[in-house]
């Protein structure tokens, strides 16, 4: 029998679930959401607008008293670390006739903003801020929105859920089509759709009727996190015993499982068992079991699909045979940290032959004994990586902040312990 586990609430999911149930007039309720600090920022500055949240806790039904419209905050709306809440966020608000300050910590301060501050300006929202509207704090004075047809410069499922969520408060239809890099995951959408939103597809571009579709008082379960699952299914692959594994109630999204074939290329045999469907999306089991792990190639079509695992793709790889090469990847110099240049740098300093160039980042498989001090800079998915990575034989590694890993997926560690019977 393969060893089981469950993941965490899918977190894109949850943030976006709690928006919409926080618009929703009524009371709903939530099982199952994500509990880690980025879905706790959203939870924190939707109740700032209005919204009644009851606390995130483990196990916990999340109950939230919707209102039809947001109310003016008094303070600032502190999104933390997360880049989600933050963009998503200046959507809902471009439609709400207030201004607000929407801010968060160092990390997400760095971070680009006019790829959503622009076209939400083009439809008439007010937005002044530092570097021209590019880096948060950001003040935003929504109101009377325009109709907007707008085709995105590269694909962004953040980017794209801004404008759809602009669209809903703001009571204006939005087309969009993705650009460069092709389709980006698409829970927005799914969501909208759910509560009778007409959102058809036209020679690639999306067209929103907010009109089409009421939102309502809900009841749903949030399932489990593919992201979340794709660190223990690489665990499972690496460990001194590599061992088959289930993962049961995952998000089976086919926009979030990208991951999946480029594992399978590297060696392991996967199977997914759906096993119903909440608020259109496929929910299911992963059974993974390990095999010999070979090299292999993620082209810019693949990118979209897999932006978060590729820094656990790239601990696998550090022990396939051969060398693997990420195109097009320069978005994760943008991410919660210099995402790029860090798994470059820590891997060479365990002993790992890896390059990062341009938007292009190779890295070359040892079974030699690797060892060494990893440096995060408080990014959660590198501290799983390489949490990932230390599971090998033959590594001995230091993460220097391995509680990061908690902005994703409290209770990592003792899963990834769980994996080697420890």
């Amino acid at each position: 029998m393969p060893h089981a586990l469950t993941v965490p609430g899918d977190k894109s999911i949850t943030h976006r679930v709690l928006m919409v149930a926080a618009l929703s007039p009524g009371r709903s309720k939530i099982g199952g959401a994500l509990t880690a600090l980025d879905a706790r920022s959203t939870a924190r500055v939707l109740r700032q607008l209005g919204a009644g949240i009851s606390p995130l806790r483990e196990g916990a039904v999340v109950t939230v008293k919707g209102v039809s419209r947001f109310s003016a905050p008094r303070i600032p709306l502190d999104c933390g670390n997360s880049g989600t809440a933050a963009r998503l966020l200046l959507g809902l608000l471009a439609g709400h006739p207030f201004g607000a300050t929407v801010t968060g910590d160092r990390s997400l301060r760095r971070r680009p903003m006019r790829r959503v501050t622009d076209p939400l300006a083009a439809m008439g929202a007010l937005i002044a801020g530092a570097d021209s509207g590019d880096r948060l704090p950001l003040t935003i004075q929504g109101g009377n929105l325009r109709p907007l047809r707008y085709a995105m410069p590269v694909a962004s499922a953040q980017v794209k859920s801004a404008l759809l969520l602009a669209g809903l408060s703001g009571r204006v239809p939005v087309a969009v089509r993705e650009g460069v890099g092709g389709t980006s995951r698409d829970h927005t959408e799914r969501l909208l759709a759910a509560f009778g939103f007409a959102l058809p597809i036209r020679e690639g571009w999306i067209d929103f009727d907010p009109s089409s579709g009421c939102l309502e008082p809900f009841s749903t379960e949030i399932p489990g996190d593919p992201s979340s699952a794709a660190f223990l299914l690489a665990a499972a692959m690496l460990g001194r015993s590599p061992r088959r594994l289930r993962i049961s109630g995952v998000a089976l999204n086919p926009t979030r499982t990208g991951f999946l074939a480029v594992i399978r290329r590297m060696g392991a045999v996967v199977e997914t068992e759906q096993r119903g469907t909440v608020l259109g999306e496929p929910i299911g089991d992963l059974v993974l079991t390990p095999g010999d792990l070979q090299a292999t190639d993620i082209p810019a079509s693949e990118v979209p699909g897999v932006i978060d695992e590729i820094p656990v793709l790239a601990a696998l790889a550090a022990r396939c045979h051969g060398t693997t090469t990420f195109h097009q990847v320069g978005e994760l110099r943008v991410k919660e940290s210099d995402r790029l240049g860090l798994l470059a740098t820590n891997l060479r300093g365990l002993g790992v032959e890896a390059v990062a160039e341009g938007d292009t980042l190779r890295v070359t498989g040892t079974r030699g004994p690797l060892k060494g001090l990893i440096r995060t800079a408080d990014d959660h998915r590198l501290a799983m990586a390489f949490g990932v990575l230390g599971e090998s034989p033959g590594v001995d590694l230091v993460v220097d902040n391995p509680a990061c890993a908690g902005v994703s997926f409290p209770g990592f560690w003792k899963a990834l312990a769980s994996l080697e019977g420890r």
